[in-house]
C-alpha cells in the first residue's frame, strides 16, 4: 500500500507518496537525498539516524514515514544558521575534536541538541547518561561530552 504524505523537512514542505512500510530514515536518505541521516543498526540502538520531529530527538530507523505526516522534521542538514554558519553544537563538536570518522556525528549532534533542550544544567555524568543510546566506535566519548558541555556554556551567554 502507498500513503500520500505531507511533511516539512528542514523548513521545506514535501508532498510524497510513500510505501506504508517505508521508514523515515529511508525517506530522508533515499527519497529526499538527505544523507547526513545514517542507518547503522536498524534497531534504534546506535543513534546514527537521530533527527528531530517537532523539535524532539527521534531515531528515524524506528519510525514509519507515514507516522510523521503533517509534522516538522529537522535533519543535520537543516541546522545551519543564516549565512551558512555551523549550528553552535556543530561548532562545539568541531572545536572539541568530537568526531573522527563522522558516521555517528549527525546523530550525536541531534541528540545533544535535544539534551540541551530538556536540561537546564548539565554535568558530564548527565551527558554520558543521556547519550547512552548513541554509539561511537572512534572517539571514546570524552570529546563528545566536552563538546556538549561547551555548547551548553555558550548557550547560557
Amino acid at each position: 500500500m502507498v500513503t500520500a504524505l505531507t511533511i516539512t523537512v528542514n523548513g521545506r514542505l514535501h508532498r510524497l507518496d510513500v510505501a506504508d512500510e517505508a521508514l523515515l530514515s529511508d525517506l530522508l536518505r533515499g527519497v529526499l537525498g538527505l544523507t547526513g541521516t545514517h542507518r547503522g543498526c536498524d534497531t534504534a540502538q546506535c543513534g546514527a539516524c537521530t533527527v528531530h520531529v517537532d523539535g524532539e530527538a527521534v531515531k528515524s530507523c524506528n519510525v514509519l514515514a507515514h507516522q510523521v505526516a503533517g509534522r516538522s522534521i529537522t535533519t543535520i542538514e537543516g541546522l545551519a544558521i543564516e549565512g551558512g554558519r555551523l549550528h553552535p553544537m556543530q561548532q562545539a563538536f568541531k572545536d572539541c575534536h568530537a568526531l573522527q570518522c563522522g558516521f555517528c556525528t549527525a546523530g550525536m549532534v541531534m541528540s545533544a541538541i535535544d539534551i540541551l533542550r530538556r536540561h537546564r544544567e548539565l554535568t558530564a555524568e548527565l551527558v554520558r547518561a543521556e547519550l547512552d543510546g548513541n554509539l561511537c566506535r572512534c572517539t571514546g566519548y570524552e570529546n563528545i561530552v566536552k563538546a556538549v558541555l561547551q555548547a551548553a556554556r555558550e548557550s547560557e551567554r
